[in-house]
């Protein structure tokens, strides 16, 4: 037994509703339906993960994401967190498919590994900037919402914002053009969530450039397991295409590069996990492609692990974390400090930094 043995774990439920509705290509969330996490070290300091599932997205839910913690909680008592690469190929071989519970004990395992050192997440992942600039997120709503709220992100300082497409191409057209109109000096963002063919993507981004529009990304047009659709839509437009849902794991990674589909990835700690990540991040830059960190519905706990990861490592063109609570609504302080629509990270906070309230 070490100081950073597991001594207990705990495990609760997050559930907070969301201001309004939030609509994408493949499903409305109404209400923040996550799982904590806290593992208490031997040494007093503990450790926090947060589980956030997104049923369309990975195929879990808060009771798949519950049941699988409650089940791993004997297995993780007695060990030590400064194992967590070899702890978590092991919850991998067992529970391949539950990634957003995994994610949350690999967050809550690193967190009070990095907090036994003293030192910040970002640090011992590299360190390479400080601050990073998100982008903010404008969900499937009507031309008019759209406008109103482009313009009040703008107002409050975001240079790029990022829309939701994929259900319906000329609502999609109208919803773009009322957000340039909202904030025409604003970068713009698409992200279709596989709701278009690539027959369908191509002949949007064309309606686009009509209008004099042309986005500085188009994430996931098609499909996921569509990677000849992909690189349709890639090799008919001049728009750097995302990988998405389409990559989980290093594998999928792999196969997207392969492909020649993608100009960049979209790493989310919901998808793959924090390990994981770190390996899908190194073969995206060795394959010269770019890389981009993005959420599912998180609390400050889950996007503050994500921006030490996209500040440790660096070199993330596009950052799309954007809060999904207001502070008053969070469960959780502290974390990396948020000035709209900058993070910043301290040197003097171990760990993620995050604490219950």
């Amino acid at each position: 037994m070490t100081p950073t043995t597991i001594k207990e774990v705990f495990i609760e439920t997050i559930n907070i509703p969301l201001d309004a509705p939030f609509t994408i290509a493949t499903g409305v969330k109404y209400e923040m339906e996550n799982v904590l996490i806290i593992v208490r070290l031997e040494n007093g300091l503990e450790g926090y993960g947060e589980a956030a599932p997104l049923e369309p997205v990975n195929g879990e839910n808060q009771a798949t994401a519950l049941a699988t913690l409650n089940s791993c909680r004997d297995f993780l008592v007695g060990k030590d967190v400064a194992d967590f690469r070899q702890i978590s190929k092991h919850l991998k071989s067992v529970y391949g498919v539950q990634v957003t519970a995994r994610s949350a004990i690999e967050m809550a395992l690193i967190d009070a590994f990095t907090k036994s050192l003293n030192t910040p997440l970002y640090t011992f992942l590299g360190k390479a900037e400080n601050k990073i600039e998100t982008d903010y997120t404008i969900d499937i709503v009507s031309p008019e919402t759209a406008r109103k709220n482009a313009a009040k992100l703008a107002g409050k300082g975001y240079n790029t914002l990022k829309t939701k497409v994929g259900k319906n191409l000329v609502e999609d057209i109208d919803r773009l053009l009322a957000i340039k109109d909202g904030a025409p000096n604003c970068y713009l963002m698409l992200d279709a969530n596989q709701g278009y063919s690539p027959a369908d993507a191509v002949h949007f981004l064309g309606e686009l450039k009509k209008n004099n529009i042309r986005p500085e990304l188009f994430e996931q047009p098609v499909r996921k397991d569509d990677l000849r659709g992909m690189k349709f839509v890639k090799d008919h437009t001049s728009v750097p295409i995302a990988a998405d849902e389409s990559v989980f794991t290093a594998t999928d990674a792999i196969k997207v590069v392969q492909a020649g589909c993608a100009d960049l990835i979209n790493i989310k700690l919901m998808k793959s996990g924090i390990v994981e990540a770190l390996d899908i991040a190194a073969i995206a830059r060795s394959a010269n492609m770019e890389l981009m960190i993005g959420c599912m519905i998180e609390s400050r706990l889950g996007l503050g692990c994500a921006v030490h990861l996209a500040a440790g490592l660096g070199g993330f063109r596009f950052v799309d974390l954007d809060p999904h609570l207001e502070p008053a609504q969070d469960p959780f302080t502290g974390g990396p400090e948020f000035s709209e629509p900058v993070y910043s990270l301290s040197d003097e906070i171990p760990g993620i930094g995050v604490a219950k309230k």
